[in-house]
């Protein structure tokens, strides 16, 4: 659940950064008779970005821990039998949620607020349906997602399983996966059978 949540937080990586730009309060003074305006007003004035830096952080964290894991002992490869590219969900995610919520009314702390509330059920509905492999930030990475039918050992069918991978991957093709959740992998091609 904690992972889901970090994941969740990567994936607005994008809306942060973007609402950072939007609301920032830095002053800027080229001439030579320049002063600090004090840190308390940066401090202040900036209390929105300053969330959204604590919430990259979040993100960044999120990615450190999703590479750690992914890095760790494969479960025995499987054959793909079915595959579809499913590559347009991230477009899907970034259109439906990132872009409509940088609209808002950032002077307004009513509309902060239904800011917070939104992202909140936006995440639970995330966290609770395992949408984070829609993660744009993902894709921005390079990171490719997959829907597949697979032959596993004892000639076991699993159908439906959603593969997050950086290669390009075809029918046919032997893959190592860790598991990630019950039916989302991240998976590499196993090229000992080539």
């Amino acid at each position: 659940m904690i992972r889901k949540i970090g994941l969740y937080f990567l994936s607005l990586w994008l809306l942060f950064f973007l609402i950072i730009i939007i609301t920032a309060d830095i002053p800027f003074y080229w001439s030579s008779d320049w002063e600090f305006v004090g840190l308390n007003y940066l401090l202040l004035n900036n209390i929105v970005p300053m969330i959204c830096v604590i919430a990259l952080l979040i993100g960044a964290l999120s990615y450190y821990d999703f590479n750690h894991r992914i890095t760790g002992t494969p479960e025995l490869s499987f054959e793909i039998t079915e595959i579809e590219n499913i590559d347009y969900e991230h477009l899907t995610f970034l259109t439906t949620y990132i872009v409509p919520l940088v609209c808002f009314n950032f002077d307004s702390i009513r509309y902060e607020i239904v800011l917070v509330i939104v992202l909140v059920v936006i995440g639970m509905i995330y966290i609770r349906t395992d949408l984070f492999y829609a993660n744009p930030t993902l894709a921005i990475l390079r990171f490719r997602i997959y829907k597949v039918s697979g032959s596993f050992r004892n000639n076991e069918t699993r159908n439906g399983i959603v593969l997050i991978c950086r290669e390009v991957l075809n029918l046919n093709d032997r893959v190592k996966y860790i598991k990630i959740d019950e039916r989302i992998y991240y998976a590499y091609k196993d090229n000992t059978y080539e």
